[in-house]
């Protein structure tokens, strides 16, 4: 009987095999990260298991395996390749940093995403999103997905140095854009190497990456000489110490590496969120009026604050509901240190193992009619019953996103502030499409006509 048990545990599980080398990685070159992934969990479940060269991959899929991953059994993983191969943009930030170091910048960060803290960033975010709109005209056609690149990105700027980037908004939007696109380089065997070379993309990355970090480094030398406090995320990261650790503070170097990682995700990821949000409303005017019809009975004719957040639950629900459709995140790895049990299987040591919340969001055990956009599953009855790892949009555990509070915050307050004034309509011309890179972007942006209110 142990033996047979021995014998089932030491099972790889099932998966696909490619015919010829190559095969699977080509596969994924060609159709895409996300129908690769839906495949795989249509044809072998909840586990699947393959290879890619050396490289030993693995898919899990049910909410239960997902918590394993990421929480009860965490400390047997490291972060993925994809979050390995971002050191090379982001440096040893939270995001891409392991073990006690990570666990002394989390510690060193943390006060700055206090709930009293994130509080006072709620004025900024609902004046800039006013500000943003102010030059719109009723009737004209914009890309939401540049407008929404450019709002959160002044956010970032304000609430983390306490600087006025709009003036660079375009230029360190195109660096940011350029060094995102070029992330399917260094993720390649050799990316490193690759990176180094006069390629095209390239070029473009190191570029990217050169005007991202004179803006940084700029940034944190004026504040280091001035001395000055300013209340924002930069001097709460300059002054704060290790009291459980070493009792120092962070180098340049590591604020630089903060600095990026909180500038990347918390304007990338929320602007992704908004834009996916204003082309779901679109296509769902029932939805749209209601949330409106709740935006109107609780501000009235003035902008909202921070304490109109839990004022305002159907917007919530409406930011969640888009979240679950198309996630920022739209899929997390982690590198196991040992091998793994799961289930009647053993993954070897080193295996990448995925979770997708692209696909578990759209899992129709957990969500009925689940490519639905219907915000009203987000009432608390039904979000009591789904397993609590059906829904993963800022991942969990000890690396569960930091900013996760201010995103949520964000996004509601600016859903708010714009739906007070403007509605949009998609421009019916225009093709919808994603693209998976680091994060979940629409690939040919978002055209909306947009609609000034009446009231």
């Amino acid at each position: 009987m142990a033996t047979a048990a021995l014998s089932r545990a030491s099972t790889l599980p099932p998966g696909p095999r490619a015919s010829y080398p190559g095969q699977l990685l080509f596969e994924i070159r060609s159709g895409g990260i996300l129908p690769f992934l839906a495949r795989v969990q249509r044809d072998y479940g909840d586990i699947a298991y393959w290879k890619i060269g050396r490289e030993h991959m693995a898919l899990v899929s049910h909410p239960d395996m997902i918590r394993d991953l990421l929480v009860t059994h965490q400390k047997n993983f490291r972060k993925g390749r994809g979050l390995e191969k971002m050191r090379m943009l982001l440096g040893n930030g939270l995001l891409t940093s392991e073990g006690d170091f990570h666990l002394r910048q989390r510690r060193l960060a943390q006060p700055a995403f206090h709930r009293q803290r994130i509080a006072g960033y709620g004025d900024v975010m609902t004046a800039y999103a006013d500000r943003h709109t102010d030059s719109w005209r009723d009737g004209e056609v914009r890309d939401m997905a540049q407008d929404m690149m450019r709002l959160t990105l002044a956010i970032a700027g304000k609430t983390l140095f306490d600087a006025d980037v709009e003036n660079e908004a375009a230029e360190i939007g195109e660096a940011l854009a350029a060094s995102i696109a070029s992330f399917n380089l260094v993720v390649l065997p050799f990316g490193e190497l690759l990176a180094r070379l006069p390629l095209p993309a390239a070029r473009r990355f190191r570029n990217g990456k050169a005007r991202l970090d004179a803006t940084i480094y700029r940034i944190i030398s004026e504040r280091r000489a001035s001395g000055e406090d300013r209340g924002d995320l930069l001097s709460m990261l300059m002054a704060a110490t290790d009291t459980e650790g070493d009792g120092t503070g962070m180098s340049d170097e590591q604020l630089r590496d903060e600095c990026m990682t909180i500038f990347l995700a918390g304007h990338e990821t929320t602007a992704n969120a908004l834009t996916w949000t204003w082309y779901l409303l679109s296509e769902h005017p029932d939805v749209e009026r209601q949330m409106h019809e709740e935006v109107d009975r609780v501000l009235g004719d003035r902008r909202p604050t921070w304490e109109d957040v839990p004022r305002l639950p159907y917007t919530r629900m409406v930011f969640a509901e888009s979240m679950r459709l198309y996630p920022p995140a739209y899929a997390l790895g982690r590198r196991a240190i040992d091998a793994y049990a799961i289930g009647d299987y053993t993954l070897p040591a080193r295996t990448v193992v995925f979770t997708s919340q692209y696909h578990v969001h759209r899992d129709p055990r957990w969500w009925p009619d689940a490519d639905q956009f219907m915000p009203g599953r987000w009432v608390p009855e039904q979000s009591d019953a789904r397993p609590k790892f059906a829904y993963f949009p800022f991942g969990a555990g000890t690396r569960v996103c930091i900013g996760e509070q201010f995103a949520w915050m964000e996004g509601i307050l600016t859903l708010a502030t714009i739906a007070r004034r403007w509605r949009f309509r998609h421009d019916p011309l225009h093709r919808v499409a994603i693209q998976p890179i680091i994060t979940l972007r629409p690939r040919h942006g978002m055209r909306m006509r947009v609609e000034r209110r009446a009231h």
